[in-house]
């Protein structure tokens, strides 16, 4: 009977959907789910929403809830973490900050400064889950969604030797997206995406076989269509591959659409996908939920209408299922070390290629050369996330102020001087939390 910890199960919404989906393997119906999490509160319902989804699917499977990491840990398969750390009071200068230099940013969990400082804070708790798994289960697969997900697992990956992977689900989501907009049915579409977590590119895009960008370059005339996903269609439309991640990030990560008032009224005010690209969205998003979740899941919980038991897209079940399930060979994008498999990114640097899961464990696979532009787009960020991971274990706050100048919206905005006189302001709002700092000048 396998056993899968949840570190960060109090990010409710996806431990009910992974959880529902862990079930519905037949190989993983009688998992022990253990959950863990620092906040008893969360702890708590996540808990009951476990057992709810137990109930209703009649599962053999039984719930461990616990603040004690290693007793989350102790023995298991597989571990999901989902952690947050600092929460939004503090997350909230990564952006109000920057703004305050001009510098607009719409979700800042990935990359950018507030990527960085987000990385800072979550780099040492991370290290020291990935030591936990080492030393309680060392054969367990270790899945990430936590964001900044390429320094994430960069650390990580550099630091342990646990079997670890970081998973987004923008891949397949845009997958979907592109696949709708032509009319093609997800099971005749097939696809090779590769690049960095975020902007990774559809380096192929094929319905039963044949090339469908044509198709897509069609639909994108549409103005429902384009208006969708302005930035991202915009960097098709001109780039000539589809990237990963909605438009409101990917406004953050080049140096095209955010730098202007009026470039940000044009292509990140009034688009119509999930993601709206005007300022601080997501940041405004969680502070409604800060206030909102109680209720929110309260309210999920005393629902007598039947849960929805079907199994959705995200990743990590599948990969569980192919790894210590019934064996079924599942291949994803996953987040791992560029160790030859694209050959004009850093080596060493975290890629998000095709990755093969099976009885074997996880096993990248070689993608070759990025088209030259998309390469030196993927490369300037990719090497702001190796200074980043550099000065976070090292704590140096100079390589830190070098991987802030390297981030292509931030330079394409700001002077060498006050990018510095920023990057000071944002380590001494977050000086709490940096402890492997010792200075910041």
């Amino acid at each position: 009977m396998p056993k899968i910890a949840f570190i960060g199960a109090g990010s409710l919404g996806f431990t009910r959907a992974l959880v529902r989906d862990i079930l519905t393997f037949p190989a993983l119906a009688e998992s022990t789910i253990a959950l863990m999490d620092i906040d008893d509160e969360r702890l708590s319902f996540a808990k009951t929403a476990v057992e709810k989804i137990i109930a209703a699917g009649g599962y053999p499977a039984r719930v461990l809830a616990t603040k004690n990491r290693a007793e989350a840990l102790e023995g298991a398969d597989g571990v999901l973490c989902t952690i947050l750390a600092g929460g939004v009071q503090v997350w909230r200068h990564d952006i109000e900050i920057p703004k305050q230099f001009g510098v607009d940013i719409n979700v800042g969990d990935t990359r950018g400064p507030a990527g960085i400082f987000r990385a800072l804070r979550t780099i040492p708790v991370m290290l020291d889950i990935a030591k936990d798994t080492e030393r309680y289960c060392p054969e367990a697969i270790f899945l990430n969604y936590t964001n900044p997900m390429a320094m994430l697992c960069r650390a990580v990956q550099g630091e342990t030797n646990i079997k670890m992977t970081g998973l987004c689900h923008s891949v397949q989501g845009t997958a979907a997206m592109l696949a709708g907009w032509i009319g093609a049915p997800m099971e005749e579409v097939t696809y090779l995406c590769a690049g960095i977590n975020h902007q990774a590119w559809y380096l192929e895009f094929k319905w039963n076989g044949k090339d469908a960008y044509p198709l897509i370059r069609e639909a994108v005339k549409k103005p429902e269509i384009y208006n969708h996903e302005q930035v991202r269609n915009e960097m098709f439309l001109h780039l000539d591959y589809y990237v990963t991640e909605s438009s409101g990030h990917n406004s953050e990560y080049n140096p095209w659409f955010r730098k202007r008032s009026d470039l940000i009224e044009k292509y990140c005010t009034h688009g119509t996908g999930w993601n709206p690209g005007h300022y601080a969205y997501i940041l405004n998003e969680y502070l409604r939920a800060e206030e909102t979740w109680k209720e929110e899941t309260k309210a999920w919980l005393e629902k007598k209408e039947a849960i929805d038991l079907n199994r959705g897209s995200e990743y990590a079940a599948y990969i569980f299922n192919a790894v210590f399930g019934d064996g079924t060979l599942f291949e994803f994008n996953g987040n791992v070390r560029n160790f030859g498999l694209i050959d004009n990114l850093p080596e060493g640097c975290c890629v998000e290629v095709p990755v093969l899961a099976s009885k074997r464990g996880l096993n990248p696979i070689r993608v070759g050369s990025l088209p030259g532009h998309l390469a030196a787009l993927n490369h300037i960020n990719a090497s702001a996330e190796e200074l980043a991971v550099e000065g976070a274990l090292t704590g140096d706050p100079r390589k830190i102020f070098h991987a802030v100048c390297l981030d292509p919206l931030t330079s394409a905005v700001l002077s060498l001087e006050e990018i510095k006189e920023m990057v000071d302001k944002m380590f001494a709002v977050n000086r709490d939390y940096l402890p492997q700092f010792k200075h910041f000048s």
